[in-house]
Parts: structure tokens; sequence; C-alpha cells
């Protein structure tokens, strides 16, 4: 069952991988893309991070001090959070945010 799962994830991320350098040939969705490709990374970084200690969002939110719905609106990108936000609930996965100008 569990193999079935993660045969379906993979498909399904090389499907997402395929479609993804099918419109980074469009110079627009590419530049949209480069704009916003520091906040997912950060967003994937936190998911992967609670994902892997076994957190939900709800166990985040208590940690960090605020509601789920924040977390929920922080994981789906649909929110721009401040960098104090970020800080907040990266120190409540036991991480520290480190912002490098390239």
């Amino acid at each position: 069952m569990i193999m079935r799962g993660e045969q379906k994830m993979n498909k399904a991320s090389e499907k997402l991988s395929h479609m993804k350098k099918f419109l980074m040939k469009d110079e627009e969705f590419k530049a949209e893309y480069e704009k916003l490709k520091p906040r997912y990374e950060i967003i994937s970084q936190i998911i992967k991070v609670r994902a892997d200690n076994n957190i939900t969002q709800q166990e985040l939110a208590l940690l960090t001090g605020t509601q789920k719905s924040n977390i929920s609106r922080l994981e789906s990108g649909s929110y721009n959070p401040s960098l104090d936000f970020l800080i907040k609930v990266a120190r409540s996965l036991g991480k520290e945010i480190k912002i490098t100008l390239v």
C-alpha cells in the first residue's frame, strides 16, 4: 500500500517536472517564477522540516504562537509573510533563517 502511494507521488513529481520544463520556455513565466523562487524555497524547507519531525500544522502553530490558518496560508504560498514571522516559525522548528545576497 505504501509503495503504491510512493509510486503515485513519483509520477506526480515527474509530471510536475515536465510541466515546469515546458513552462520555463516562456520568458514571461520564467521571469515571474524567478521572482517568486526565494519565497517558495523557504516554504518548501519549512514544510520539509515540519514533515521530517512529524509536526502537524496545528502543532507548529502552537509552537509559534499563531493560528493554524496562518501556517496553512504560509505553506500554501497564499500570503506574503514578514521576515519576523519566518524567523519565529524557523525557531519553532529549531532552525534559523540565513539570508545571503548574491
